[in-house]
């Protein structure tokens, strides 16, 4: 019973001061909330280029280049008997 009580009472604190439209004690509070938000957005903005990049790079490679075009590196002709 106890955490129940510990749990309302954080609630009744948390409506409190949305009610009072002044969720935050200090500048530095909304500072870091925003700095919070723009993380949050880049960590998502990153998951979504990187879902497109698994989703659309199969779809979108060109079909006409030749398998020589399409190997990266250089020869190395020194291993060859």
């Amino acid at each position: 019973m106890d955490s129940l009580e510990e749990l309302e009472t954080t609630a009744q604190e948390v409506l409190g001061k949305l009610k009072s439209r002044n969720p935050f004690q200090s500048h530095w509070d909304t500072a870091a909330f925003i700095i919070f938000l723009v993380f949050l957005g880049t960590v998502l903005l990153l998951l979504l280029l990187a879902c497109l990049h698994c989703c659309c790079h199969h779809c979108c490679r060109q079909s006409s280049r030749s398998p020589k075009e399409s190997s990266k590196g250089v020869d190395n002709l020194a291993l060859d008997p």
